[in-house]
């Protein structure tokens, strides 16, 4: 029983490296595309649990980019959406939080756009890969200005407080997750062109 036991363990320490082994380097890939981020360790912290579908592709790190961007957009419109059915705000609040609302919503359309543009970049060259490249990066460009528009309703004085503080945490995240996309997105650019 000792034995049989023993040999399990081996084969279970085994296999376990060997599947370590297959994803470090597409770990060291995702930490090293990474590295040329604005918020670094949250862009290794969000693709590191898909590098079995990146692999070493820089067309799918993108992709995988834009898709985290993409749910990060709809947690942050859910939220928005509960926050605005909230009982105690002020008028004003209510206003800002229904104009970020919108805003993340463009976003979230962007967003969807550019990853359904972007697969189509992997199937074309030259002048063609360009312009869809440029949609793209209009596209992802466009709803990272969004994002940080959303802030402008809770301006002034007057709308300091738990509300602001609480959007402010939601929209930082889901724009650091757009930046971080938006630039491994320029950077497949430059790979492909």
């Amino acid at each position: 029983m000792e034995t049989k036991t023993l040999i399990l363990i081996a084969l279970f320490c085994l296999a376990g490296t060997t599947a370590f082994a297959a994803v470090k380097p597409t770990s060291n890939y995702i930490k090293s595309s990474c590295a040329t981020v604005t918020y670094p360790a949250l862009c290794e912290q969000s693709l590191t649990p898909f590098a079995k579908t990146i692999k070493r592709s820089p067309s799918q790190l993108a992709r995988t980019a834009l898709a985290v961007s993409f749910k990060q957009s709809q947690s942050t419109q859910a939220y928005l959406n509960k926050l605005k059915r909230f009982k105690g705000l002020k008028p004003r609040e209510r206003s800002a939080i229904g104009d970020c609302l919108e805003e993340v919503s463009d976003s979230l359309d962007r967003v969807s756009k550019s990853i359904n543009e972007l697969k189509t970049c992997d199937r074309v060259k030259g002048q063609e890969f360009t312009w869809h490249m440029s949609n793209v990066q209009t596209w992802v460009s466009s709803a990272l200005t969004d994002e940080n528009t959303c802030m402008d309703g809770f301006g002034g004085r007057a709308m300091e407080g738990r509300i602001k503080t609480s959007v402010r945490a939601q929209i930082t995240s889901v724009a650091h997750v757009t930046s971080n996309a938006l630039a491994l997105v320029n950077s497949f650019a430059q790979k492909k062109h």
